[in-house]
């Protein structure tokens, strides 16, 4: 088997938790193999060169590790939470809720369809995951990736019984259910972070929101600009006459609109390599309309939150809400929504140095296992970075030792706590 630099103990030692966790004596021996695999110098990281880098006279035992449904690797998964909350979780750690895209050619991949690619910025043949990431002091590390059904897989289960996909899973379920599922798994293995965040895709949905709101969680979304938004000072009036409804003693509006009668200000949220990370703001408290519907489809008013404005340097516009408390300074609202930006940088260095998208078989098990190991290899690279085990570097492809996937370095210092700071 091809080594390691001289860090296979390291390694060995940090994967204890993950080894008992497993039990089964030939899981224990093969989960090591596989991360050094993907650990390792060869450019693919499908099983095939994974194998011949690891000296393997074949894949076999490989293939068959990582896509047998004979095991359950839910223990693995709540270890890595564990484990990434030892890293980096805490009152100033962030939870970035995404999506990622797989590339893929053919149609007998579990999930691959025609749909957005962030890959390619358009419309293309690919699998879509769900990602959850936890990132403190700028550091991320992945702890969910969970497969997106399209409609057509979901309502073809013979398509889906094919390629493994199980019975309960089997079912038409939005991103964002997928996501709070996720987040339920997270909090139930103790995993501690103070924010949740998540772009449009997400913060469209009333219901995500709802669901954030109704875990009692903090959270910080994007929207698109024709959102329906009330004035913080909303009254419902009364029904009078043959109305049998309370309704709302003013119009919504929508979000660009609120924001383009305010004031916007120029703010830092953290400096960067090249230096400051500055745009332009603007934020007010206000009401979303999405509450029951009362006449000609619109909503009443909801939650009272902030709806904040992004005025970047190239002109374009983003809109976000967020339930942070009424006192937090505009800075801190920036530095909350700009927080984001940490989990595409995971997922950069997943495809990248892990091959997250080189996994080359097509069952749902496989596809899940693979994406869990490259998260766990993702993990123990931060760990190894966070104990300042790193050698000098010699080049941009330089890695943590001499033929390794690599870790980028954060690209500044840590933003402050976003919670506390008052206006």
């Amino acid at each position: 088997m091809a080594g390691l630099g001289g860090v296979g103990g390291d390694l060995d030692r940090w994967l204890e938790p993950f080894l008992a966790a497993l039990g089964h004596k030939k899981r224990r021996l093969w989960a090591p193999l596989y991360l050094r695999g993907l650990l390792g110098p060869s450019e693919r990281k499908s099983l095939q060169p994974m194998a011949t880098s690891l000296g393997l006279s074949g894949h076999d035992q490989l293939q068959h590790f990582i896509a047998s449904p004979a095991w359950d690797d839910a223990p693995l998964w709540r270890v890595l939470a564990e484990q990434a909350d030892r890293l980096v979780g805490g009152p100033e750690a962030v939870l970035v809720i995404d999506d990622t895209a797989l590339p893929k050619k053919g149609t007998l991949s579990v999930g691959v369809a025609r749909q957005y690619c962030g890959q390619l910025g358009k419309r293309a043949n690919c699998q879509a995951l769900v990602s959850l990431t936890l990132a403190g002091r700028e550091v991320p590390v992945p702890v969910g990736l969970r497969l997106f059904l399209p409609e057509e897989w979901s309502r073809d289960p013979e398509r889906c019984a094919a390629a493994g996909v199980p019975k309960d899973e089997v079912m038409a379920r939005a991103k964002g259910a997928i996501a709070l599922a996720e987040l339920d798994r997270l909090i139930a293995a103790g995993v501690r972070f103070s924010v949740v965040l998540a772009d449009a895709g997400y913060g469209a949905s009333a219901a995500f929101r709802h669901g954030l709101s109704e875990r009692g969680l903090t959270w910080a979304v994007g929207i698109p600009r024709n959102q329906k938004v009330y004035g913080a000072d909303v009254q419902l009036v009364p029904p009078t006459g043959r109305k049998r409804r309370p309704a709302p003693d003013q119009e919504p509006r929508e979000a660009g609109a609120v924001l383009a009668d305010l004031p916007w200000r120029r703010v830092t949220w953290r400096h960067g390599t090249k230096g400051p990370l500055a745009a332009r703001f603007a934020a007010t408290r206000i009401r979303v309309g999405d509450g029951k519907t009362w006449a000609n489809n619109r909503h009443l008013p909801g939650d009272e939150v902030w709806l904040v404005g992004e005025w970047r340097s190239s002109g374009e516009r983003k809109y976000y809400l967020s339930n942070l408390p009424p006192r937090t300074s505009l800075r801190a609202l920036a530095a909350a929504i700009k927080a984001r930006w940490v989990c595409e940088q995971g997922h950069q260095q997943l495809k990248q140095e892990l091959g997250l998208g080189h996994f080359e078989g097509r069952s749902w098990t496989g596809l899940h296992r693979h994406a869990l190991m490259t998260c766990m290899a993702f993990a123990w690279l931060q760990h190894r970075r966070l104990a300042g085990q790193r050698p000098a570097r010699s080049g941009k492809n330089a890695g943590l030792y001499s033929g390794t996937a690599t870790i980028a370095e954060p690209a500044g210092r840590a933003p402050r706590h976003y919670g506390a700071a008052a206006r």
